[in-house]
């Protein structure tokens, strides 16, 4: 499948802004099931400075900074990918193997997944998460069974509320009321996995969704989108992350299905948010976000999709959120 995906992100600041410096992550990764054809980003007013670094996780992140005064903000990120179902490699590990192969012994092989065992910023260590995950992981049961189980309690038990939380909302607030957007739940499943001693990372990207049979898409009325890897240590190098959403009960290799864009993983969402930065002036602020994600054959008929103003916003400043 080949897909079009535009980002746009504009702020109004009321006073100017005077200096600012971003971060943003808005370039899909190449992977073995998606391959990047294209991706430009577009900012004003123009960047003073402007480079790209890769991260510590093989994220490609763009740093810019602006040292006059502006009121608003504008970052338009395009990007091209194709995408392909990946084939599910063998694995028969079960969950308490997998777990004694991270418990540290001086004598243990260094495996990079191991970073994303530990508690991060977003996704605290708790013995609730251990408790919620418990039902899933029984005895002696296979590690991608459990992990598609605990996928589908959470898709099951939990409901999906937009504005119910917020971006900083505790992972643990939203385990208890049950209910959160596609953030929270890729919070708590990590949790939970890490909670058991199992590597699991978030992942930030972008689902395409279908119109009502008889609407044209609308353009910007998407939104980003947020799920979860579980780490399978028995597969095959370069196949060991299990992608999980349990926003919408699926998963697969690589991704949950080729309608899933990966933009970046990481440990949790302030390791990927999509724009962050720190800036000096601009005391309050309009954030309007909008995203689209489309075939790319779509775009051949231009005359049959409306545009929209729309998107996700959040007066948190410099950040943005995921649903």
């Amino acid at each position: 499948m080949q897909l079009q995906i535009t980002h746009e992100t504009h702020y109004d600041y009321v006073p100017a802004v005077d200096i600012a410096q971003h971060m943003a992550y808005l370039q899909p990764l190449t992977t073995a099931n998606q391959q990047l054809l294209a991706h430009s980003l577009q900012i004003a007013p123009e960047p003073a400075q402007s480079s790209a670094a890769q991260d510590v996780y093989g994220n490609q992140r763009q740093f810019f900074s602006l040292q006059s005064p502006h009121q608003q903000l504008t970052v338009v990120a395009r990007s091209v990918v194709t995408t392909q179902a990946l084939p599910p490699p063998p694995s028969s590990i079960t969950w308490e193997q997998a777990r004694e192969r991270f418990k540290y012994s001086s004598s243990t092989p260094y495996d990079a997944a191991a970073d994303f065992v530990f508690p991060s910023p977003y996704v605290p260590r708790h013995p609730d998460f251990a408790a919620y995950a418990r039902a899933s992981f029984e005895a002696d049961k296979p590690l991608v069974a459990c992990a598609r189980d605990l996928m589908r309690r959470i898709h099951r038990e939990f409901t999906y509320e937009s504005q119910s939380t917020q971006i900083n909302t505790p992972a643990l607030e939203a385990l208890a009321q049950r209910k959160g957007v596609c953030q929270d739940f890729a919070h708590i499943m990590v949790a939970c996995l890490r909670a058991l001693g199992l590597p699991a990372r978030y992942v930030s990207g972008y689902l395409l969704t279908q119109p009502e049979e008889g609407q044209v898409r609308l353009i910007g009325s998407d939104a980003s989108h947020a799920w979860v890897s579980a780490y399978i240590p028995d597969a095959p190098p370069g196949q060991r992350w299990l992608d999980l959403d349990p926003t919408n009960d699926r998963d697969g290799w690589g991704s949950p299905g080729e309608d899933y864009v990966t933009l970046a993983v990481g440990r949790d969402y302030s390791d990927v948010s999509p724009m962050r930065g720190v800036i000096h002036g601009g005391a309050n602020h309009i954030l309007t976000v909008g995203v689209t994600v489309e075939p790319f054959v779509d775009l051949m008929a231009s005359g049959q999709t409306q545009r929209q103003n729309g998107g996700t916003g959040q007066s948190q400043s410099q950040s943005q959120s995921q649903n």
